[in-house]
């Protein structure tokens, strides 16, 4: 689908993404170590960015395919109601970016496994990853291709994270622009509707989202990092194993153990994704305009 401004979607999306992807990686990547232990027993602030490589493959692909699938999910929906400038009710989100986190999720998964691993331990710890390449080579011939999928269930589940951010995301935009202009039709004019939102709205807007996310599927996130570390094939037979452990040794706590801190990590990430996401679209609307 081609935008009003002479863009198509598929372009876009997938440009924005990608772009926030790698802005929020490069700045926030530091965010992902222990900081003070690492400077002082890993070799000062290079060792902030150890994994960096598959940090930044990972979050460039999985922002630019998730967007691009989103749209065209969202695209896909108003086409099959033969409604185009028809509004989109909340399940419509759910259902658009719940699909578009199961497929980006099944094509990344092996990325976020090799980055799991190399942010788990030191640089000099044995067996380390010393790269990326290092890290897919050693994985493959250890445990082969079902070792690149390690953790890929509770993902799948965790995709239920992202449907209700981007739902609460979207019904946000909506709620602040007809605050805004008193309108009850916006989303018809897409584009040119988002420049009506500024900067701070979008800041809060996302950070609202994220947290509400957040709180209500942070369990997931505990399981997955778990099935991914270096000797979970030793320690658990699956998802499942993992779920009984945490239960029988630390009760419900241990679902949510470590929240705070993975809010106070995640929301400078969000602000940063959505807001170059959000300009980028912007900017490239412009350029087309003004060639």
């Amino acid at each position: 689908m081609t935008s009003q401004d002479g863009l198509s979607s598929s372009f876009v999306e997938p440009v924005a993404g990608f772009t926030a992807g790698i802005v929020s990686t490069l700045s926030l990547h530091p965010l992902d170590m222990v900081i003070r232990k690492i400077f002082y027993h890993e070799g000062g602030c290079a060792a902030f960015y150890r994994g960096l490589t598959p940090n930044l493959i990972g979050n460039s692909t999985s922002w630019g395919l998730y967007f691009l699938c989103y749209s065209s999910l969202k695209d896909t929906i108003r086409i099959y109601r033969k409604e185009s400038e028809q509004i989109l009710t909340s399940s419509d989100y759910l259902l658009a970016s719940g699909s578009a986190g199961v497929i980006t999720s099944v094509l990344t998964n092996p990325i976020w496994v090799i980055k799991t691993r190399m942010l788990s331990t030191g640089s000099h710890a044995p067996g380390a990853y010393s790269s990326f390449a290092s890290g897919a080579k050693q994985i493959y011939q250890l445990e082969g291709i079902p070792g690149f999928y390690r953790g890929l269930v509770p993902a799948l589940f965790g995709v239920s994270h992202g449907a209700l951010q981007f739902m609460a995301y979207e019904q946000l935009k909506l709620f602040r622009l007809r605050s805004m202009n008193n309108m009850g039709s916006i989303e018809s004019s897409r584009l040119g509707a988002e420049r009506v939102l500024g900067n701070v709205d979008f800041f809060a807007i996302s950070g609202l989202s994220k947290v509400f996310a957040g709180s209500v599927t942070y369990p997931y996130q505990v399981i997955r990092s778990r099935l991914q570390t270096y000797e979970a094939h030793l320690i658990y037979r699956g998802a499942i194993d993992v779920i009984s452990q945490i239960w029988a040794q630390e009760g419900i706590a241990g679902f949510y153990k470590g929240l705070g801190p993975n809010l106070f990590r995640v929301l400078p990430s969000t602000w940063v994704t959505f807001l170059v996401y959000e300009n980028t679209k912007v900017y490239l609307s412009q350029l087309a305009q003004n060639p």
